[in-house]
């Protein structure tokens, strides 16, 4: 599976393996592209939103969450959604658990979960419901001559920031059946099987395949009615210019299809500049690119520095384009050895190129991986703050934010067209396009606005965000649904990594969409604090170490020393009901004092009196 940005990073899990493990493992390195995921099943209605979120509850019925995800409930057996079957069952089973202590009980491989119950007479029965596409890697502990307790079993690696171990009998020899459907099951690519997305059938009120459509969102945008310098081309209807790029692309109008080939040919994986956002009160475009083909050699391509001409001339407001590369230079560099490169502001005219210092995915997934270290299983208090550090995380994030602000400010107040790229154009590219869009149009900050956002930047051109509290529409747990099915494999939404795949395999025909399920239940996911009228200014966040902090509502939600007390999304239930409450007062209030201004106006109006003074 391959991520692509840097909070979807499969392998959280630690690199050394201790010498009791035996070297029977599976990973997540061929997980169907981009599986997303839910955390409790109680019914298919209720239970997709994840019960793993920061208040660890929602989606439950007649149940409660304890630390490590597990979760309380009565119900007998494992809740079966549509086109699940169970596959294998260990009777014997103790869930080694980091932070309560270990319970016995019976485990459930299904085609789409893991689910374990607790046996016995335990008041409540304790669940832990994991969807297997969070699992990245499955390894077996111990072997024949293990001999301590809880020491002969299975340890399951999450991408979610946490690691479940499962601990079996030897006699009972149903640790091979149960490692054998969970390694099978939670990576059935590998194994030839079908996602479980294509077998999940729910049906729902709203359509989220509808949610977005390329050309209304351009034509939205002024395309076609606004702006007569953009044009949208079928060109690569049949993914022959770029099998990485959707269908329908917008482009300079002046630019021919024999220019777009040209161009694609010198640009890598032919993903040549298009169209992402253009400001409504102005010419002034954010484009997305991979890098040019220039090689050791430097070579040039007339078609693509007149093409750049292009899209400089669609801004008639200036007569300069920013480049932004996303890389720090010295990568830039590096990839002339491998063919690829950067502009050089001698040969496009009237271009700035601008290194944004931005790390690769791979520095990013072991930066992450050192997070997941000091998050889970345990929390280090004393050097809390010099643990997080050390990650270098936070300085990441710091340094995507940064670079989408100085696209913002040369957008919105140089009111200069900008050129994003990286090495693909299809991570650090869309997380910097995706952010500036954000920041610059409050359609994005909407629950649908999101929804199209990312559908278009991400999705659709093959491939999180600290909230303004009152800019934006949705809540927290929007967020964490959207990463927890992100990888469950539930939907279709994500699956794959191209507009390509996703049409080959039928996947808006076959399976359900992420956003009928959260359109089909909007007040989970609202902000109680939202002020559309109040939010439609650009937003300006201020990238400085001293501002961003971690996110602990996603990254330490399996320890229960940083759990609210209170779960959040019963807040924002209780906040929503007040609000609409307050709200209708206000209404009544108004109407009110309306009504006494009208009765006291017919009341005291003065009466008529000749003019004191005549007129002649």
């Amino acid at each position: 599976m391959d991520g692509k940005d840097i909070d979807k990073y499969p392998d959280g899990g630690r690199s050394e393996q201790s010498s009791s493990r035996s070297s029977s493992r599976r990973t997540s390195d061929d997980l169907p592209e981009h599986c997303p995921s839910s955390k409790d099943s109680t019914s298919p209605s209720k239970s997709l939103s994840s019960s793993t979120s920061g208040d660890n509850v929602s989606g439950i019925i007649d149940g409660r969450i304890n630390a490590d995800g597990a979760r309380y409930s009565r119900s007998d057996e494992p809740p079966l959604l549509q086109g699940e079957r169970i596959q294998a069952v260990g009777a014997d089973v103790t869930f080694v658990g980091q932070y309560i202590n270990s319970v016995r009980g019976k485990l459930y491989i299904t085609n789409y979960r893991l689910y374990f119950k607790t046996s016995g007479d335990r008041e409540p029965p304790c669940i832990l419901d994991v969807p297997l596409g969070v699992i990245s890697r499955v390894e077996k502990v111990g072997g024949a001559s293990s001999k301590k307790e809880n020491s002969y079993g299975i340890e399951i690696f999450c991408k979610d920031m946490r690691n479940l171990r499962f601990a079996h009998k030897q006699e009972n020899h149903s640790r091979r059946e149960v490692f054998d459907k969970l390694s099978a099951y939670a990576f059935p690519v590998t194994n030839k099987l079908s996602v479980f997305a294509f077998e999940y059938k729910e049906e729902y009120k709203e359509s989220g395949w509808n949610i977005y459509d390329i050309a209304t969102e351009f034509r939205r945008q002024g395309v076609d009615s606004r702006h007569d310098t953009w044009k949208m081309t079928k060109i690569n209807q049949n993914y022959e210019l770029s099998d990485t790029y959707p269908q329908v692309l917008c482009v300079p109008a002046l630019a021919t299809d024999d220019d777009l080939r040209q161009v694609a040919a010198f640009r890598s994986r032919g993903r040549l500049p298009v169209l992402s956002w253009i400001h409504p009160d102005g010419q002034t475009t954010i484009s997305r690119s991979s890098q040019p083909l220039v090689g050791v050699a430097t070579r040039r391509s007339n078609h693509d520095e007149r093409y750049i001409e292009m899209i400089i001339n669609t801004n008639t407001k200036s007569l300069k384009l920013y480049i932004m590369d996303a890389r720090p230079m010295v990568n830039a560099v590096a990839n002339k050895a491998k063919g690829g490169g950067f502009e050089s502001e001698d040969a496009y005219q009237n271009a700035e190129l601008v290194f944004l210092d931005i790390h690769n995915i791979h520095v990013m997934r072991e930066s992450l991986r050192k997070l997941k270290d000091i998050c889970f299983p345990t929390r280090d208090d004393a050097h809390w703050l010099s643990s997080v550090e050390s990650t270098h995380w936070l300085a990441h994030i710091k340094q995507i934010l940064a670079g989408a602000t100085r696209i913002v400010d040369k957008v919105e107040n140089h009111k200069t067209s900008v050129l994003v790229h990286c090495s693909d154009g299809w991570d650090r590219t869309a997380q910097l396009t995706a952010l500036a869009m954000l920041m610059l149009d409050p359609f994005y900050r909407t629950i649908t606005g999101f929804e199209v956002l990312i559908e278009k930047e991400w999705i659709s051109f093959g491939h999180k965000f600290q909230m303004f509290p009152h800019a934006f529409q949705f809540n927290e747990q929007f967020l964490i649904t959207i990463l927890d099915h992100l990888y469950s494999c539930l939907f279709g939404t994500f699956l794959y990594n191209t507009d390509k795949m996703r049409h080959e395999e039928k996947v808006k025909t076959l399976t359900v969409s992420l956003w009928s399920y959260i359109n089909s239940q909007l007040d989970e996911f609202i902000n109680p604090l939202y002020e559309p009228g109040a939010c439609q200014a650009v937003l300006q966040p201020v990238p400085s170490m001293r501002r961003i902090s971690l996110w602990r509502g996603y990254y330490l939600r399996w320890n229960p020393r940083m759990k609210p007390q209170e779960p959040v999304h019963l807040r924002y239930r209780e906040l929503l009901s007040l609000k609409a409450q307050l709200q209708q007062r206000l209404e009544e209030l108004q109407k009110q004092v309306e009504a006494q201004n009208a009765k006291g106006h017919i009341q005291t109006s003065p009466t008529q009196l000749p003019s004191p003074v005549n007129v002649i």
